[in-house]
């Protein structure tokens, strides 16, 4: 702790008076620690169990209406930043039921907390010091927008708002999209329908780009092909032509001129779904790094799509 406050009056102007009196009003977070901790191992992924948490009828319903309340803004959005409505609409109500789960926890708390005592994990070292990072614009987000630090809430992890951006995400990405002056992710559905648009066209959304096509494996014999095509990280990395030998898709929307990953979602004792996912669907990725969020953020908001079409 001395040596971050020492980097923060050395790096930003603050005192160590001053720094000292905000952190004696820290509250450890025991809950954040324990969620931190990985899930035990042996239980097999289960794509179709964790979509079911998303695209569902509540949130169905809840997406429709904000929708239609926010229309005016998403078609603004999705036309200065290229990102599609229904993406925007998916990934708000992935992340909090369009503000209905924004988090509890005082984010100053829940950040002090993990960046100085994370779990014992193999990355603990490198999440302690991403969490340092986020305390420390924490702290500069108060003190450039005149608040006190301890009024924001989020997420055990410090996420903040209708969009759960982290603080540096906040100072980086997030947009004044309603005009009145400030930021502003908590109170703003508009800054938020905004933000994450912005986000996303900064992570290499591509304007005009589907997203992912439902793809058949060509063979299961080729398990070390399968596996070099699936280890490819979060990457469009193949022309078409350079998998047709190890899955294809039946989709004639498909365009056979970009670039593609193979993604592989488990379905635990069932059968793996495999899909041909372009640089759009990465760039969801790059909010949250996995496969099963992004999946999510794109069938929750087509669904929500076509739910809106057939009011």
């Amino acid at each position: 702790m001395s040596a971050f406050i020492g980097q923060m009056v050395s790096k930003h102007g603050y005192t160590e008076t001053e720094l000292n009196a905000i952190f004696k009003q820290v509250r450890y977070v025991e809950m954040a620690r324990q969620l931190m901790r990985p899930a035990a191992p042996g239980k097999p992924k289960n794509w179709k169990a964790y979509r079911a948490r998303f695209v569902e009828p509540y949130r169905i319903e809840a997406g429709v209406a904000f929708w239609d309340k926010y229309a005016d803004d998403l078609a603004r959005a999705e036309q200065q930043y290229g990102v599609p409505a229904e993406i925007i609409v998916g990934l708000i109500g992935v992340e909090t039921i369009f503000g209905k789960q924004t988090g509890s926890f005082r984010v100053m708390d829940a950040l002090t907390t993990l960046a100085f005592d994370y779990p014992d994990t193999p990355t603990r070292e490198a999440r302690m010091q991403f969490f340092q990072g986020e305390l420390e614009n924490m702290l500069l987000m108060a003190r450039e927008s005149s608040l006190d630090p301890f009024v924001f809430k989020g997420s055990y992890a410090g996420a903040i708002g209708w969009p759960q951006f982290m603080p540096g995400s906040i100072r980086k990405y997030a947009v004044d999209f309603d005009g009145d002056g400030k930021i502003n992710l908590t109170d703003s559905p508009v800054d938020a329908i905004g933000s994450v648009a912005h986000y996303l066209a900064e992570h290499g959304w591509k304007r005009n780009l589907p997203i992912a096509f439902p793809a058949t494996l060509i063979s299961k014999d080729q398990p070390e092909a399968l596996a070099n095509a699936l280890g490819k990280g979060l990457t469009a990395s193949f022309q078409m032509q350079e998998l047709k030998t190890i899955a294809s898709t039946a989709s004639s929307e498909a365009p056979t001129n970009i670039a593609y990953g193979l993604i592989d979602l488990q379905n635990g004792n069932e059968a793996t779904e495999y899909w041909l996912a372009t640089e759009n669907f990465f760039a969801i990725t790059l909010y949250n790094r996995s496969y099963f969020y992004a999946m999510s953020v794109f069938d929750l908001g087509h669904v929500i799509s076509l739910a809106r079409k057939k009011q």
